[in-house]
């Protein structure tokens, strides 16, 4: 064993010596339909408009007023209710990774269905948490009552619902939501619901905010500008009660977001409607790639309230392995969890794009 090696076996943390990191495809040469990215860029008016906003920066000076002009700029788009505040992260990421460390009491633990966002899970091991996993049913549902029992074992400090799911791209019963939230608040413990596809969500969990404050009063809401259309930039934001953020605020970086990353959201934000049209345009798209995979013979796809669409197929390594032999990079999540099993994610693109997905699937089954 070398110097080194020995050094690295020394400090660094055994669990951390077994993880493997989060990996990102090379996507070069291939169409790009695995990570949900927006696939319209900005129309050259505005590419050149904002080329001139961040020339124009003070690149020399920490980040200050333009952060706080975006969180103002967030909490109107947003509509933030009264009593509640907003905090930024880089990206939702590093929103999971604060509340893990603000929440690192001994003996605590953080619950989330499975399958779901892999971070979550983590995060938890990251800041030496313990995870408590929750099978879905068969079709992707909430298993209610599995999720009360873990709820009133292990009492999590943080329970996470994506709402809608990732990779599954359902929302989950209203009903059923209420009564875990309640279950968590009863136990002390405080709850996340991830929107981070909101933008191509049919319902979102802060119109129940609106209407039963008291009930979401542990709620926190977390979203991200990725999905919204600005994937580069990286810029995650969650919005709860005042109090609540504030005691989370004081575990966030100093200058976590850049200068250039608050003014791109915040150029994003003056022209929301660009981004809203490109949204209803995908969301049209999925209703159609949604039809033409349900025509494909051996292929399972589910409703998606996301810019996204599960399906299961007969092969998904072979399916996968050919679809990429064909210039189409999806995402195989066939062994992400048994419930996912033979399944593979696709992101919905434009109108040419999900023909070109298509008919790469259709060949590779």
């Amino acid at each position: 064993m070398s110097a080194l090696a020995a050094t690295i076996a020394r400090v660094i943390r055994q669990d951390v010596q077994s993880m493997h990191a989060y990996a990102v495809q090379d996507s070069r040469g291939l169409l790009k339909l695995d990570a949900m990215e927006n696939p319209f860029g900005l129309p050259p008016q505005l590419q050149s408009e904002l080329g001139q906003r961040l020339g124009a920066l003070a690149l020399n000076r920490y980040p200050g007023e333009g952060v706080e002009r975006l969180k103002s700029a967030l909490a109107a788009h947003v509509g933030l209710p009264a009593g509640q505040s907003l905090m930024l992260g880089n990206g939702s990421d590093e929103l999971i990774s604060l509340l893990a460390l603000a929440c690192d009491t001994p003996g605590a633990s953080i619950l989330a269905p499975l399958p779901g966002f892999v971070m979550y899970a983590m995060s938890a091991q990251l800041q030496g948490l313990r995870f408590v996993g929750v099978p879905l049913t068969a079709d992707f549902e909430l298993d209610e009552a599995a999720m009360l029992a873990a709820i009133a074992e292990h009492r999590p400090a943080l329970t996470y619902l994506a709402y809608p799911n990732n990779p599954t791209a359902n929302l989950w019963s209203v009903e059923t939501l209420r009564r875990l939230i309640a279950a968590v608040g009863e136990q002390g413990g405080l709850v996340v619901m991830d929107e981070a596809y909101q933008p191509f969500a049919s319902h979102s969990w802060l119109s129940e905010i609106e209407a039963r404050p008291e009930a979401n009063a542990h709620v926190l809401l977390m979203r991200t500008l990725s999905k919204f259309g600005l994937a580069g930039i990286r810029l995650g934001y969650m919005l709860g009660r005042s109090d609540l953020i504030a005691e989370i605020d004081k575990v966030r970086p100093p200058y976590n977001i850049s200068v250039l990353n608050s003014e791109c959201a915040l150029f994003a934000l003056e022209h929301a409607e660009v981004f809203a049209e490109q949204a209803a345009t995908l969301r049209r798209e999925r209703g159609l790639l949604l039809a033409a995979l349900r025509r494909l013979a051996g292929v399972q796809a589910w409703d998606s309230d996301a810019n996204m669409v599960l399906v299961r197929v007969p092969e998904a390594d072979k399916t996968f392995a050919g679809m990429k032999a064909r210039g189409v990079l999806v995402k195989n999540v066939s062994k992400m969890h048994a419930l996912l099993a033979n399944c593979l994610r696709l992101t919905v693109g434009t109108a040419d794009d999900n023909a070109q997905m298509l008919a790469a699937l259709q060949a590779s089954l």
